[in-house]
């Protein structure tokens, strides 16, 4: 590995050069377009946010240049329209961290992490943003979209003040679940089961947990659990279909304590 910014700007023209070949000299390269890319970044973002679960350097730095290639891939096709290329992706985002960051590149005073996330906030309406709630993507996934915005409305000061009263919180939620559960409307149901939810995830958020992060880690476990069920089945020569609960759940124990 190299810390040379000169070997770093070099291996990145080094990219650059090669997309340029690739769009003029592959047929697959030459004919894709924004739209049909997009599926595919979102599918590299995906597998980087897998090694990155799995705290893989390995898988990371080789999906980041994945991501990475996805970047130039864009950069390259706005390029031959003549409406941006490589070096205004690059400046934009410089410029907007600079003017995002007062405290370093400013007279702005701040005392922590919150009063950088306020500003940040704050200076996103000011550049025209009709709201705070406008930056969250509408095709997140829901988890995740439900945490990025407790996140920035907390950033404007709409927040709970403690841990506990959002875990009350929680408390009230489900009991107004059960309460619908023992009534049977699906509809009224669904609805509350999202306010669980949602209360669940502001929870995480106060407990610095990331939700996404917490239930990816238990899909993990439970995948993990169940292959194992599913090995000590094909041990005995069963389909798993045919085992019987309580035989599943000596299995399952005995998972646990792998």
């Amino acid at each position: 590995m190299s810390n040379s910014r000169e070997d770093q700007l070099e291996a990145f023209d080094r990219l650059l050069t090669i997309m340029d070949e690739l769009r003029e000299q592959c047929p697959w390269d030459r004919k894709q377009t924004m739209q049909s890319l997009r599926h595919l970044t979102i599918e590299e973002t995906y597998e980087l946010g897998d090694a990155i679960l799995d705290n893989d350097l390995v898988e990371i730095k080789k999906e980041l240049g994945d991501v990475l290639l996805h970047i130039v891939f864009y950069a390259k096709i706005a390029s031959e329209t003549n409406d941006f290329d490589m070096a205004d992706v690059a400046n934009e985002i410089c410029e907007k961290l600079i003017s995002r960051h007062p405290h370093i590149y400013g007279d702005v005073k701040v005392e922590n992490e919150e009063d950088v996330k306020r500003n940040w906030e704050s200076l996103k309406l000011k550049e025209g943003n009709k709201s705070v709630l406008s930056g969250v993507p509408k095709s997140l996934p829901a988890l995740v979209k439900a945490n990025r915005i407790q996140d920035k409305v907390a950033g404007v000061g709409f927040d709970w003040e403690e841990p506990k009263q959002v875990f009350e919180k929680v408390k009230e939620e489900l009991a107004e679940l059960q309460f619908e559960v023992e009534k049977g409307d699906k509809d009224t149901m669904e609805s509350e089961f999202g306010d669980v939810l949602f209360s669940m995830i502001n929870y995480a958020r106060f407990l610095k947990i990331n939700p996404e992060n917490a239930l990816e880690r238990t899909n993990k476990k439970f995948i993990k659990r169940f292959q194992y069920l599913e090995q000590q089945a094909k041990a005995l020569d069963k389909s798993i279909s045919d085992m019987t609960l309580a035989e599943m759940d000596v299995y399952w124990e005995e998972a646990k304590r792998l």
